[in-house]
């Protein structure tokens, strides 16, 4: 009877395995290729090789931007893909506002001024970016938290959740847009709440780097 049971146990982990590597396109199906530049200097080499289908969120326009789609999934609640889209656009208007009224004013460098929202969109993502997170791990009966490096995905993972949890945090009374755009300034000049948020954790993990050879042993 045990037998039995260990062997249907052993069936069970054998099949859950090979539908984790199952998938709709066979391994020998290459990505797509968005961009126009890429598809004609490419064109030839994938002209005899099956390609998979683009996912419907992407396109070859000069509007879409990559981190922007990224940011905008982490904003869509509940797949209201519409509100989501609607609550970045007036994000982007009221920053586009916020730097023409100081390029108007003459309160700052105007060369310096960037007046373009997704590019300020980009520059607080890339200023917000941890390098390394503490993981806790045990040894002896103790944890200790350890400093870890982090991969590319999982650092821009954790900017974005940082913008938009440090946005939602604030008051209340103060409409999402609002709260949003000047996370984004105060992140894309090298200041506020998430840019302290990642130095305070590069500081713990300069703190705790005794402990790094744990992560090897």
């Amino acid at each position: 009877m045990a037998y039995a049971c260990c062997a249907a146990t052993k069936n069970i982990l054998r099949v859950s395995q090979l539908t984790r590597l199952m998938s709709v396109y066979p391994s020998h199906y290459v990505n797509p290729i968005v961009e126009k530049n890429l598809q004609s200097s490419k064109g030839n080499e994938l002209s005899h090789i099956p390609i998979k289908a683009a996912p419907n969120d992407l396109n070859d326009t000069i509007f879409y931007g990559q981190l922007k789609q990224k940011f905008l999934n982490y904003i869509t609640k509940k797949g209201n893909a519409a509100l989501a889209k609607e609550l970045l656009t007036k994000t982007f208007e009221i920053i586009k506002r916020t730097q023409i009224e100081r390029l108007n004013l003459g309160t700052a460098d105007q060369e310096k001024v960037i007046t373009d929202p997704e590019t300020l969109l980009v520059n607080a993502i890339e200023n917000s970016r941890p390098l390394l997170t503490l993981s806790a791990i045990k040894r002896g009966g103790v944890k200790y938290q350890v400093p870890i490096p982090l991969t590319e995905r999982k650092s821009y993972f954790l900017a974005m959740k940082w913008i938009l949890e440090a946005a939602r945090e604030k008051e209340r009374k103060v409409k999402l847009p609002d709260k949003l755009a000047w996370e984004i300034l105060d992140a894309a000049c090298g200041q506020g709440r998430v840019i302290k948020k990642k130095d305070d954790l590069h500081r713990q993990c300069e703190t705790n780097r005794a402990y790094a050879h744990y992560r090897w042993s």
